[in-house]
């Protein structure tokens, strides 16, 4: 029997990037489908709580995921460009946000494909893993998103052209993980259980073992 669950994501939240790729494994090795559910970062979504938190929070999760990276032999580095244009000196978002959206409503589409884990492992590896400068120039994305099997031109049309239902998606996909009991990414929901976290991966995979999954 498939198994199916819904891992709740962020293009800008490192975490998001260091599980993503181990999540795709563990979809392709068992009988696991995982649905990816493309939620909108802090930043866009509640920019107000960037300015209420403890200003070493973002030292310490940039410092914590070079860490986690080194550790698992993932290669990181912080985005060139970053997804969100932001001052990190002062935390202020810009009004402009020409990256963050474009991926996100991506995304998205790509979900409704039912390749949203594909589209999203090739696309954050090109964001993150410091190989490339330019991420968002010439033909990176595109070719990412052909590693995932899906048309960038039509993707991209979608994004543009469909961008008030993809928004709406986009919402309702935060909805959902709140209601699951969480509000961070990257969290895993199986049967309506949350895990939430890069170091809950094998944790959400025990509980899986526990109700029958299986190598394909």
């Amino acid at each position: 029997m498939t198994l199916k669950a819904d891992l709740y994501f962020s293009f800008r939240s490192p975490y998001s990037y260091l599980a993503i790729g181990r999540y795709r494994a563990m979809a392709a090795r068992y009988d696991l489908e995982i649905s990816l559910r493309t939620v909108w970062p802090i930043a866009i979504r509640d920019p107000d709580i960037l300015f209420t938190g403890n200003p070493a929070a973002p030292r310490y999760i940039l410092m914590d995921s070079l860490r986690v990276a080194q550790h698992l032999k993932i290669p990181f580095r912080w985005p060139r460009p970053d997804p969100i244009v932001q001052d990190l000196a002062t935390r202020e978002i810009a009004d402009e946000q020409p990256h963050i959206r474009r991926l996100c409503r991506m995304g998205q589409a790509a979900s409704r494909r039912g390749k949203g884990l594909a589209f999203a492992d090739e696309v954050s590896r090109i964001i993150f893993s410091g190989e490339i400068d330019g991420w968002n120039e010439g033909d990176h994305f595109a070719e990412a998103t052909a590693r995932a099997g899906l048309d960038f031109a039509e993707l991209e049309s979608e994004a543009a052209g469909d961008a008030a239902d993809l928004d709406a998606e986009i919402a309702a996909n935060q909805d959902a993980l709140e209601s699951a009991g969480h509000w961070g990414v990257p969290t895993l929901v199986f049967e309506e259980e949350p895990f939430f976290g890069q170091d809950r991966i094998e944790l959400a995979k025990w509980r899986m073992e526990q109700k029958g999954l299986t190598k394909r």
